[in-house]
């Protein structure tokens, strides 16, 4: 997993789609259905942790 778009292929494997038209509520909503995937142990530790690492860092460029 290299970049957010990474992110939204691993959520479309489980049948989620985001979007809002807003990036940083995408990002957001991405995060928590991330957690809950994690949560519900249907993702590895690894991707989990690289999946909000990811979101994160883009997040943080929206909100600069």
């Amino acid at each position: 997993m290299n970049s957010v778009y990474d992110v939204t292929q691993l959520l479309k494997r489980f049948g989620i789609f985001v979007y809002t038209k807003d990036r940083l509520a995408d990002l957001e909503m991405m995060e928590e259905e991330i957690k809950e995937l994690y949560r519900m142990q249907m993702i590895e530790v690894k991707e989990y942790q690289l999946a909000l690492l990811l979101l994160r860092q883009e997040q943080s460029k929206y909100k600069q």
